[in-house]
């Protein structure tokens, strides 16, 4: 018994495995065209890329025109986004990084793309996007989700997404009155 134990522990000091994101969008599960880079040396083929800020800020103006269409940029949560309001019109993809399920300034952030830049690409959640988070995550404008967590797949794969029916204040997306008050409205469609 003992040696069954050992052998499926992880090596001490190795980090724990993450499983594969998988992406998903209000429409359901999809094949994710996008693959994460480290540096602009990944836009010599024709895939799409999601570079992290300073590689996208470095890149040569008419390369970023150029590669507008194949072209998505990571923000981390102290990452400005102020760096990026003059450029959103060569990004078709925003990609926010939640390293912690505490850190919610990349739900800041996707709510400013949306009202105050008007950007009308894809806002794409990255890291721990969870199953209380997700509801909130739509309303300020998210469309895409790498998804990691289990529980969360699961629920997703039976067509849960959760959140509250009724909400108080407005959101990017727009919503419906309910009933007699004007404050209490119901999630968009």
């Amino acid at each position: 018994m003992l040696a069954t134990m050992t052998e499926t522990k992880p090596e001490a000091g190795a980090p724990p495995e993450q499983p594969q994101p998988r992406l998903w969008t209000p429409a359901g599960f999809r094949e994710d065209e996008w693959t994460h880079a480290e540096s602009a040396e990944a836009l010599v083929g024709n895939g799409r890329i999601i570079l992290p800020l300073q590689a996208f800020l470095d890149l040569d103006p008419e390369q970023r025109k150029s590669a507008r269409e194949r072209l998505g940029v990571l923000l981390q949560p102290g990452d400005k986004l102020d760096a990026l309001a003059d450029l959103l019109g060569d990004l078709s993809l925003v990609a926010l990084a939640f390293p912690a399920f505490n850190d919610g300034r990349s739900f800041s952030k996707a709510e400013l793309l949306r009202s105050r830049h008007n950007f009308e690409g894809r806002v794409r959640a990255t890291g721990q996007v969870l199953i209380d988070q997700l509801p909130h995550m739509l309303r300020v404008g998210f469309d895409e989700f790498e998804v990691t967590h289990p529980v969360l797949i699961k629920r997703l794969e039976s067509g849960e997404v959760g959140g509250i029916g009724v909400y108080y204040q407005p959101a990017a997306r727009a919503s419906a009155t309910a009933g007699k008050y004007s404050w209490r409205r119901l999630p968009s469609q």
